[in-house]
Formats: C-alpha cells, sequence, structure tokens
C-alpha cells in the first residue's frame, strides 16, 4: 500500500497536535539515542533534533514514498537520519534513551504483543511514549466498514478493513507499561477538528483510514466507493457556519522504565 505524503500533511495542524502533546509528557533531559517509529515524512521528527541537539535521533519508516520527503530535514541537522524499517522486525537497543510513536501502531497487527519486548529491551531510565487513533467506533470509520461489507462491495473488499485488533483502550496500554516495570501515564483526548471546505471528512480520511480501500480497487471502482461514501460522511458530519466539526479521539500512553 502506496502513501501519499502531500495527502498526509493537508490537514498538518491537526495531525501533528497529538505528536506534542505525546512527546510533552516525556522528561528526558539530555537522551542521546532517540527513535521515531513511523516517522512517516520526517517532518515532526525533526523537532526531536532540535530538543535534543545533543542526541542522535533516527526516524524509521516502511514506507519509501513517505521517507523520501525528510530528506530535507535530514540535510538540516547532523544529529537527524532516517531509515527504511519495518516496525515489527525491530527492537530497541541497549543504547536507546527515548522512543516515540505516534498515529503509527494502528498499522502493525500484533503491536500490543510486541510492547511487552520493546519495553524489557528497554535500558532503566529509557522512555517510550505512542499515541494511536481512538476513533474506529466514529462514523468516519463505522460508515467505511458499512459500505466495504455491503453486498455491492463484500466481494472485492472482505478483510481489508481491521477493526476490532486494531488499537487497544487506554487502560490496556497502561497496564501494559505497569506489567513491564514502568512509571506509566496513559490518557485519552477527543480534538473537536474544524475542517474547512468541500467533503472535508472524506479529504482527511483519504491521507489515511481510506488507504487500503483505495489501494484494493482499481481506479474507475474507487471512485465509485468514494462516492457513495462521501455521501454517508456529509450527512454524518454536516458542515457548520464556521466549517465542519470533526470530532477525533486519540489514545496516548508515556512509560518510563524503572531502575
Amino acid at each position: 500500500m502506496k502513501w501519499d505524503p502531500e495527502k498526509y500533511v493537508q490537514f498538518g495542524d491537526y495531525r501533528d497536535r497529538p505528536y506534542f502533546d505525546l512527546t510533552g509528557r516525556i522528561h528526558a533531559e539530555a537522551p542521546r539515542h532517540v527513535v521515531d517509529l513511523g516517522c512517516g515524512p520526517g517532518n515532526l521528527t525533526a523537532t526531536l533534533a532540535d530538543r535534543w541537539p545533543g542526541a542522535q535521533v533516527v526516524g524509521l519508516d516502511s514506507s519509501p514514498e513517505m521517507l523520501a520527503k525528510s530528506r530535507d530535514h535530514a540535510a538540516a541537522a547532523p544529529n537527524l537520519s532516517y531509515e527504511l524499517a519495518d516496525i515489527g522486525h525491530w527492537l530497541p537497543s541497549g543504547e536507546t534513551d527515548v522512543v516515540v510513536t505516534n498515529a503509527a501502531l494502528q498499522w502493525v497487527p500484533g503491536h500490543r504483543e510486541l510492547l511487552p519486548a520493546w519495553l524489557d529491551a528497554l535500558k532503566p531510565g529509557a522512555w517510550f511514549a505512542l499515541q494511536v487513533p481512538g476513533n474506529f467506533n466514529a462514523p468516519s470509520h463505522t460508515l467505511m466498514r458499512e459500505l466495504a461489507e455491503s453486498p455491492a462491495w463484500a466481494g472485492r473488499l472482505a478483510g481489508v478493513l481491521r477493526h476490532d485488533d486494531v488499537v487497544g483502550e487506554a487502560a490496556e496500554y497502561l497496564d501494559i507499561m505497569l506489567d513491564a516495570g514502568c512509571a506509566a501515564d496513559a490518557w485519552e483526548t477527543t480534538y473537536l477538528q474544524l475542517l474547512p471546505g468541500a467533503h472535508p471528512v472524506l479529504e482527511w480520511v483519504r491521507g489515511t483510514g481510506l488507504r487500503p480501500v483505495l489501494a484494493a480497487l482499481p481506479a474507475d471502482e474507487a471512485r465509485d466507493f468514494e462516492a457513495e461514501y462521501s455521501a454517508r460522511l456529509d450527512e454524518a458530519y454536516p458542515a457548520g457556519r464556521h466549517g465542519t466539526v470533526f470530532p477525533f479521539r486519540r489514545t496516548f500512553a508515556v512509560a518510563q522504565k524503572r531502575g
């Protein structure tokens, strides 16, 4: 499944805010090795290099399209680099001080089983911070699944959209972190995102959640699916006087390994 970096950053302010709400809870003073798992186009990873100029900051992502956008950031910061990597086969090294993963683990099947191994591999005092979307029961996703499971589309889209096992609740991540011997904090935030323009929720999901559907269908059928899905979205998220309000719930958890 290919990613479109330009589409992904279309709503940059809203996509970026959870990253800073997450990393603001990391209280590492002078880390030497920082890893950003699922770094996307790398613009947010670059803020970690600015925050910790004494650290070697590495962004990892499995999308060559996304990483192509990271080159300018790497060229501007001597302590910043990016690598093509599969999160599912990654482990922190004994030198890793901070791990950040923002809006990426929902794409990694079984990540809740991987998390204890990641935490176990961290040295005492190291930090692990994660954020995942918690909106899989919102109309933006339920309408997509209902349409994909309808008689007109089920034959071509069966099994394309994951749901029940995609992410955990905040309490589940908290338990995993505490069981791994960490001091931990977990919370949820629902952002009331005010989106401009026509069909803005469709434009939003084109950059993320709709990608598996678009990848599974030929172009003409993808347009037909989008047209029907868009009509349902417009009804679920009507435009108001100031734009379209798109509530977006996100789940956060931050751990520090006890010494």
